[in-house]
């Protein structure tokens, strides 16, 4: 799989958004920074998972991949276009690869459209995928496809539970079989009860279907049972990325340790609890972000080196895929902890 060409290939991807100060002038008084310098690869039928805190900038990024809103400088490819200069009916048509899963199921459909209009929308906006006959038997399909049944498809989407709605959500993106799904926390909003068995349906769909995902969680254990690799982003920047079991079992970065640190144990290890670290601290503000490493004010490694120079996402010739923006690695075997 790593040595297929990239399908969605990002470059220094950056998004800042003015913000206007008080007053009647409303001068801008400053850029908020919620993308600053990502740089992601995925290939065909692979899981990129997308870790962090909130407010790291997550969403903003599935936001610039899906072309919701524009980039203020890098490049988006898809399929080697650069999806972040099109325009007009050619954006329309590459979006037809590439499609958002929304976090909240209760906010994302329309409380005043039938699941049958619902799913069927995107046939409506591109007309020349299938004849308007055939909708109907199309949205059945999809239906049936994420476990419901197509005779529901004229009740609204306040007769169903969360999970059918996320379900009827994902048969939507999913109409004009799309190469890419972007799943912005797509069950975060779930009861714990319904986040496995949605997490399921995307296993499946991606063998069926041989779709690839960017699948945005802050639930560490959700994206290490479904995905490929990861990154984990802190304050619009990847800090870290690799494979799963790279990431997961050897975590190079100190956000990164820290983060798996916090998962809780099924079995409580009392060597695993002595070591637990938490964080010092707030996130810093996105408006002002510290100098150098953007992690050094709350990490417990910080040197002077850290404030004056930014580390680069780097790997060692040992692991060339893991990647850490670290001037003081963690160690080997250091899950768990922020301070080995």
């Amino acid at each position: 799989m790593t040595d297929a060409p990239p399908i969605l290939d990002v470059r220094d991807l950056v998004k800042h958004v003015p913000v206007r100060g008080g007053g009647l002038l409303r001068r801008t008084a400053g850029s908020l920074r919620t993308v600053d310098g990502v740089s992601l690869e995925l290939r065909r039928g692979e899981t990129l998972g997308l870790v962090g805190e909130s407010g790291c900038g997550k969403s903003s990024l599935a936001r610039l991949l899906t072309a919701v809103d524009r980039p203020t400088s890098g490049e988006i490819r898809l399929f080697g276009e650069r999806l972040d200069q099109l325009r007009g009916s050619r954006l329309r048509a590459a979006r037809r690869h590439i499609k958002l899963v929304f976090q909240d199921p209760y906010a994302s459909l329309d409380p005043r459209m039938t699941v049958e209009a619902i799913v069927r929308e995107p046939f409506v906006i591109h007309r020349d995928v299938a004849p308007r006959a055939d909708h109907r038997r199309l949205v059945g399909e999809l239906l049936e496809l994420v476990g419901l049944n197509p005779d529901h498809a004229r009740r609204y989407p306040h007769q169903f539970s969360g999970g059918q709605r996320q379900r009827i959500a994902i048969a939507r993106a999913l109409a004009l079989r799309p190469e890419i799904l972007v799943c912005d926390e797509p069950v975060s909003a779930l009861d714990v009860s319904v986040q496995a068995q949605i997490v399921n349906l995307f296993s499946s769909l991606q063998k069926e279907l041989g779709i690839a995902y960017v699948f945005i969680a802050h639930d560490l254990s959700v994206v290490e049972h479904i995905a490929d690799r990861v990154a984990v982003m802190y304050l619009g920047r990847v800090v870290e990325q690799g494979t799963v079991e790279e990431v997961y079992d050897n975590p190079r970065h100190p956000y990164t340790g820290a983060l798996l640190s916090a998962v809780p144990d099924p079995v409580p290890d009392p060597a695993r609890r002595a070591a637990r670290v938490g964080l010092q601290g707030d996130v810093p503000s996105p408006l002002d972000p510290p100098s150098g490493c953007r992690f050094r004010t709350r990490c417990p490694r910080a040197a002077d080196e850290c404030a004056a120079h930014e580390p680069p996402l780097h790997a060692p010739a040992a692991e060339p895929g893991h990647a850490a923006a670290c001037h003081f690695p963690l160690q080997p075997a250091a899950r768990g902890t922020a301070e080995a």
